[in-house]
């Protein structure tokens, strides 16, 4: 990692702060899983059979915000990941179901309108996509709307498509777009390529994809991925992937739409959905009070997929990976703001644009840009790779110590041709930046914690000792007290100078400034590493790093405006001995 890219890893002073009372348990959780969940339609000639309707979106400060959104009008051929075992498709969900499909299916849609009959009519748009709709037919099913074939209000219009190239697309309604899109009528497509590269070359680095998928197959990872690689190439293979759909809401739209709908009942509806037949809501002047990322706010976005709490917002956002693993992010803007976002720890490798592979002139080489912040427009996606390594942190992140007889302790790195350990995929330390290995924290840190005192922390402009910060430099559940040379084979050992201030579990000496005379305790070589609290963090089973992932507009991590909120969400890095289950 540059100087520059180890700034990224600065967790922010002023939001950590201010989150203390989110406590860190919100985010250091065996619970909270993400990945692309969505439904499928069949094998070659996808059907999907999807409702638009009404339903509320819970937000975390309380409030149920009146919403449209397409769901599943009967249950969908499958569901995707099939590792997922818990997923469901309601009537209703904000967003839409996300349809997966394969280059070159003939594909389906069938969709009809639940939604008040004083809404009017309603549509799809599936852009990218040649589409013939219902309306083509003769005698005609549908009213032939401005951008596309509608429905009107109870019945039924059906779309068809070849899914004609790979990647992320958007689809959203096409009738009325600034209330309908806005109310929550949008979702994802994610066509997967026909020909799955048979040999990865993904470069960040080379062998990266085949011994990540190794390293998961000895600590009884499932595969959660759609596919092997995004594309029809193989500079585009991966080993982890996430959908994430930016939007916001101006809850003063929803609840004029309400208003309306509620006033106007059956009896305001227009038969057959004529000219005029929709709602009169005003959408400007445009002030958002909610920021989603797939139609949840943080912290909301961190819990489960298919959460109960969450009837109509099936889908999270939490990123989760191992050192080493390259994780395609599959990126959607749908609401009508820019939303610059960004992805602490490194920078992302931009893929493509609306499923357009961007290669150079030889058609081999990526040519997407490295990007600090990606940036995201309406209606636009992109796919990206985002990898973290530890590389240049300068200490050693898995805990190693030489002068114990610990097993893991004593592991060695032997450094490939890029400088890391890719010949031991089933290590613990698989992957590491062996320039660093054995390296301990730094003895003199910026910041407040004294030169020469009992133990040591990261430079702070490294990483933050805050609410977000799982109380450890060092990866894995056993890391601290492999670092810990005072703990051979698992023994402690008490310093006989320790005649004041608290031993902690390594028996090094905190509560005073150890080194400064009449201190009543002068720290021994053996306690130079971070000791104590870390050792009980929380859960026992993980000691993992979180990365901020957040809009880079502030006011968009606020929810209603209360900070913290809206857009952010946590990139989990954890050890190997850690096993990443997004199944439940």
């Amino acid at each position: 990692m540059s100087p520059t890219t180890m700034k990224k890893a600065i967790s922010m002073n002023r939001l950590l702060s201010l989150a203390t009372t989110m406590g860190a348990s919100l985010v250091l959780t065996a619970a909270a899983q993400a990945a692309a969940p969505g439904i499928t339609g069949g094998v070659s000639t996808p059907t999907f059979n999807l409702s638009a309707g009404p339903g509320n979106l819970n937000q975390p400060d309380g409030n149920a915000v009146y919403s449209w959104g397409y769901g599943c009008s009967v249950a969908p051929a499958g569901f995707a990941p099939a590792a997922i075992t818990n997923a469901s498709c309601g009537a209703m969900q904000v967003p839409g179901p996300t349809l997966i499909v394969t280059e070159g299916d003939s594909v389906t849609v069938n969709l009809i309108n639940n939604l008040p009959a004083a809404a009017g009519n309603t549509s799809i748009l599936f852009p990218g996509f040649a589409v013939t709709t219902s309306c083509n037919t003769s005698p005609a099913i549908g009213a032939v709307g401005l951008l596309t074939c509608e429905a009107t209000p109870g019945a039924t219009v059906t779309y068809k498509f070849t899914a004609s190239s790979p990647g992320t697309r958007a689809y959203y309604s096409g009738t009325q777009s600034d209330l309908q899109v806005e109310m929550g009528l949008y979702g994802a497509i994610i066509v997967l390529p026909k020909s799955i590269p048979t040999v990865c070359s993904a470069g960040l680095p080379a062998n990266a994809a085949g011994n990540n998928k190794a390293a998961q197959a000895k600590w009884g990872e499932s595969d959660f991925r759609l596919a092997a690689a995004a594309y029809d190439h193989p500079k585009t293979c991966y080993d982890r992937e996430y959908l994430f759909q930016f939007a916001e809401m101006d809850p003063r739209i929803h609840n004029a739409a309400l208003a309306q709908v509620t006033a106007l009942g059956t009896t305001g509806a227009c038969a057959g959905g004529g000219t005029g037949c929709s709602l009169q809501v005003p959408t400007e002047p445009y002030h958002p009070a909610y920021f989603l990322i797939n139609g949840r706010s943080m912290p909301d976005d961190m819990d489960p997929n298919f959460a109960g709490e969450y009837p109509n917002q099936p889908y999270n956002g939490n990123p989760h990976m191992h050192p080493g693993e390259l994780t395609l992010i599959r990126v959607i803007g749908q609401g009508r703001w820019e939303h610059p976002f960004h992805e602490h720890a490194n920078h992302v490798r931009i893929l493509a644009r609306d499923g357009n592979l961007l290669l150079s002139p030889d058609g081999n080489t990526l040519a997407g840009m490295l990007m600090f912040t990606t940036d995201t427009f309406p209606g636009q996606a992109f796919d990206g790779i985002f990898y973290f390594t530890g590389r240049g942190l300068n200490w050693d992140m898995y805990g190693h110590n030489p002068g114990s007889t610990d097993t893991l302790a004593k592991l060695p790195c032997t450094p490939d041709a890029n400088g890391y350990n890719t010949g031991a995929p089933t290590a613990v330390n698989y992957f590491e930046w062996c320039q660093d290995h054995n390296k301990p924290l730094e003895s003199n840190p910026i910041g407040d914690v004294n030169a020469g005192g009992p133990m040591t922390l990261p430079n702070p402009n490294i990483f933050t000792n805050g609410a977000w910060y799982s109380g450890s430099p060092y990866l894995g559940p056993d890391a601290t007290l492999r670092a810990d040379s005072t703990l051979v084979g698992g023994a402690s050992t008490v310093p006989s100078n320790a005649t004041t201030g608290a031993n902690n579990a390594s028996g090094c000496v905190t509560g005073g400034d150890a080194g400064a005379a009449g201190s009543g305790g002068t720290a021994t070589p053996n306690c130079s590493n971070l000791q104590p609290s870390n050792v009980q963090a929380n859960p026992a089973n993980e000691r993992g790093w979180a990365f901020m992932w957040h809009s880079h507009n502030e006011r968009e991590i606020t929810t209603n405006n209360v900070f913290p909120g809206g857009m952010l969400m946590m990139m989990l890095v954890d050890s190997r001995e850690f096993v990443i289950d997004e199944s439940k």
